[in-house]
């Protein structure tokens, strides 16, 4: 697989509008069908390397609100002390709540809003602001109390509608709204990348015939899936040297043919049972949940074949839009986060672990935490996107900001590529991801920071083609196939961890 590295976003490589309209019907806030490119970041040598589909002018329809946009506190953080993290976590979590709790009120009130134009941001707006200012003061104060009180955070209170078709409306606080491109690397990138575009927007008109309507609920669009045959090979890889490390270790963990599910999060907000306001699937570690702790961890039993990988391998569900309830309709994570349909169990889940392709990797520390993508992509922009969508027959062609139509005889692949880079010291950090990185399109890790195996999740899924399934997201993120995401806690023993470093770097294919 290739690589995705980040350019700097142009007004040439914006999101683009396919067509913007406020819909509503069954209680819910519609979507605005927009063409949204998930620009390249955070992807390790062995990830994808894939061009978003987007068209070469703007096309405004309307202007009109569809969803809430509020700037990501988490991401604003200076290192927390440890002592300071679980209030500010839990304070966080509290953030997200209010944000789903606003759009909520959003797709309630749009008879108020259609006859007064400041009902949004007198009755809902402002509220969210100054609940939202309230805890930044408490994160403030939590860190205050054992290091210097981080400056500037206020100014991330206010949120804003996203509207007119712009990546992220008129938001307050100077967040930029450009949204990167995917752009070709090296020699022929460019002529790729512009192949990519074509295909993308055929697939568009082919995949998202009748587009120009939204449908009911709060996503997805027949604009956010492209026909995959219309899209341009746009995978590569980065040059194996001999100092690389060319093994693989494979961990069996099933499909999740139990059903393990919770609406958590235990890395972003632990002991929040709705941390995460959608619904996971899990492998491995069936202790894993909001109260989790390593001990915990440590102690609990495994779907892996090989019991010394007790690791937590999670990722939002795939549910068919159908209109079928499922079990959850009435809980949260689930219908009251706006998150509906069947889920679907993946037909298979395909757990990898790989090397570098310029230097042999050193062991991960037990309990390590990584994740990769970006929950609120939709909203946040793209630096953090993480997850790929493909067909099987056509892996050569990756999707990051596009579900896949796929042929009958083909079925849907989603990919995760996980920081594949450590920074040596630390199990986690203040924003969940600075103590990992991806390496650079050479395979190379950054200064200071020293290559580990590399998570790759495989997961396929046996659905009708065409659109009609999505990925549980928070409510205001639309079920955007770009906020799709994966998340990881290392419980290997180190027996096994010693095991696994061998393989890959002796070049070697094991279990």
């Amino acid at each position: 697989m290739g690589r995705i590295s980040r350019k700097r976003s142009t007004l040439t490589n914006r999101m683009l509008v396919a067509s913007a309209a406020l819909v509503l019907g069954g209680g819910g806030l519609l979507a605005v069908n927009v063409y949204a490119s998930a620009g390249e970041s955070h992807r390790g040598p062995d990830s994808p390397q894939v061009y978003g589909q987007q068209s070469q002018q703007s096309r405004y329809a309307a202007r009109q609100m569809s969803t809430i946009v509020c700037p990501d506190v988490s991401n604003q953080l200076p290192d927390v002390p440890h002592a300071a993290r679980q209030e500010v976590d839990r304070e966080l979590a509290g953030i997200d709540s209010r944000i789903t709790d606003a759009y909520k009120r959003l797709a309630d009130s749009r008879d108020q809003i259609a006859r007064d134009p400041n009902f949004a941001q007198n009755a809902i707006l402002n509220p969210l602001k100054d609940k939202r200012f309230a805890a930044i003061d408490r994160i403030v104060i939590a860190i205050g109390r054992h290091a210097a009180k981080p400056r500037g955070l206020e100014s991330l209170a206010p949120c804003t509608m996203r509207s007119d078709g712009t990546p992220n409306g008129d938001q307050a606080g100077g967040q930029a709204g450009d949204q990167g491109a995917y752009q070709g690397q090296g020699q022929g990138g460019q002529g790729d990348a512009q192949g990519g575009d074509q295909g993308g927007d055929q697939g568009g008109g082919q995949g998202g015939e009748g587009g120009g309507q939204a449908q009911q609920g709060n996503g997805p669009e027949a604009s956010d899936f492209v026909d995959i045959t219309s899209v341009q090979p746009n995978v590569r890889t980065p040059r194996q040297l001999r100092s690389g490390s060319t093994g693989v270790f494979t961990s069996d963990c099933g499909r999740n043919e139990n059903g393990k599910f919770n609406p958590a999060n235990v890395i972003v907000a632990p002991g929040v049972s709705n941390g995460a306001h959608h619904t996971h699937d899990y492998v491995g570690n069936q202790a894993t949940d909001a109260f989790s702790t390593d001990e915990i961890l440590a102690n609990g039993q495994t779907s892996c074949k090989n019991q010394g990988d007790k690791s937590a391998y999670y990722w939002p569900v795939l549910r068919l839009q159908n209109g079928q309830d499922e079990k959850d309709v009435n809980e949260d994570g689930g219908g009251k986060d706006q998150n509906i349909g069947k889920i679907q169990t993946p037909a298979e889940v395909d757990i990898t672990w790989k090397g570098s392709p310029v230097s042999k990797v050193t062991a991960m520390p037990r309990f390590l935490r990584i994740i990769t993508g970006d929950a609120k992509a939709f909203t946040n922009g793209d630096a953090n996107a993480g997850a790929s969508w493909s067909c099987t027959g056509f892996e050569n062609r990756q999707l990051a900001d596009k579900y896949p139509i796929c042929p009958a005889d083909s079925k849907v692949v989603r990919s995760f590529h996980f920081p594949n880079c450590w920074d040596g010291r630390d199990i986690d950090s203040a924003n969940h991801r600075t103590h990992t990185a991806l390496a650079d399109e050479n395979g190379a890790c950054p200064n200071g920071f020293e290559a580990i195996p590399q998570l790759v999740e495989r997961l396929v899924y046996d659905v009708p083609p065409g659109p009609g399934f999505a990925v549980d997201s928070f409510p205001e993120q639309l079920h955007k196939p770009i906020t799709d995401h994966g998340d990881f806690i290392d419980v290997f023993s180190d027996q096994l961890m010693r095991r696994v470093v061998s393989c890959i770097n002796n070049g070697r294919t094991c279990t």
